[in-house]
């Protein structure tokens, strides 16, 4: 099996291609040990020394390290993990453990509102982030503002809230000028 390596914005992330669908539908993010225990993907990711999150998109994983960590160390030690995971044949993730993001309560009248900013969303910013490594989620829209969360290369990246604030704020308010802010949710 080969797999691809793509750096990304974030240098503390890195983006691994199997070559292969990893999940039909979605995206799921593990920023701690703990949180793994819905992925065997990433539960064997966590037992690597460095490694300090882990997000699965559609056809790849991107694996994050701890800052004073280096990825020439790194690197090899998460390729033979993965390696060694894709050739177990278990499930990257167990769907029924799978948590739910939350979101905001919404106001019925914004409901127009609120459709054209997941489109919006989906059509135009959900495809670029993912090239990056990373997933935006939609988290809420209230009195104008838009609540997003950053994931994977896109989480704790240098330039995500340049991204966040000049990138989709502005994109958002273009198309919904409704909208008046974007704010990031941890």
């Amino acid at each position: 099996m080969f797999i691809e390596t793509e750096v990304t914005p974030n240098p503390d992330t890195l983006k691994f291609i199997p070559g292969q669908t990893l999940l039909e539908a979605g995206t799921a993010n593990f920023n701690t040990p703990d949180s793994a225990e819905a992925s065997p993907l990433a539960t064997a990711m966590f037992a690597i020394q460095g490694v300090t999150g882990v997000f699965v998109g559609y056809d790849f994983v991107t694996i994050s390290k701890a800052t004073e960590e280096e990825w020439d160390a790194l690197k090899p030690n998460v390729l033979a993990g993965l390696m060694q995971f894709f050739a177990s044949g278990a499930p990257i993730v167990n769907l029924t453990d799978q948590p739910v993001a939350a979101t905001m309560d919404a106001d019925a009248a914004d409901a127009d509102i609120i459709e054209q900013i997941k489109t919006i969303l989906d059509e135009k910013v959900r495809p670029a982030v993912a090239g990056d490594g990373g997933d935006i989620i939609y988290h809420g829209f209230q009195e104008g503002v838009v609540y997003l969360q950053m994931q994977g290369a896109c989480a704790g990246c240098p330039s995500s809230t340049i991204t966040l604030k000049h990138g989709i704020e502005n994109l958002l308010k273009y198309y919904v000028p409704e909208v008046v802010d974007v704010r990031a949710v941890e």
